[in-house]
């Protein structure tokens, strides 16, 4: 169907431009309406009882619910952000970190052994002196 054309159906001429120009006519009042989505807000209230309670299709309650929303969406003003704040956080208490004992290194070769005690500040010079010592 191209728009701009007539067709006749049905003994009638309709012309598509003007069909497509038409606009909806609010078939319900709005005092409907309003009881409607009213009684809907209730709680344990459902689309499905209340649109069959009056008689509606319960695909118009949610459609009239969403331009509820979006009216009301329209008629509020715009939120201004807010500043950050600073919110001050409880810490827990700072633990003061045990004393890292010294190194201590037992070596057994056969029937021998030798226990080594290093201090752990020198880590990386026991380290390398057992590397040695291994080889």
């Amino acid at each position: 169907m191209t728009l701009g054309h007539s067709y006749v159906h049905d003994n009638s001429v309709m012309d598509t431009m003007e069909h497509a120009k038409r606009k909806k006519v609010q078939a319900h009042p709005m005092e409907l309406r309003r009881q409607v989505l009213d009684e809907r807000a209730q709680p344990g209230a459902s689309v499905a009882k209340v649109a069959l309670a009056h008689g509606l299709n319960a695909n118009l309650v949610h459609l009239w619910r969403k331009q509820q929303r979006e009216q009301q969406r329209q008629d509020d003003p715009p939120a201004t952000p807010e500043a950050p704040q600073f919110i001050a956080l409880p810490m827990p208490p700072r633990q003061v970190a045990a004393a890292v004992a010294d190194i201590r290194i037992e070596l057994r070769r056969g029937a021998t052994t030798v226990a080594i005690t290093w201090p752990a500040e020198a880590a990386r010079e026991c380290a390398v002196w057992l590397q040695g010592w291994l080889k």
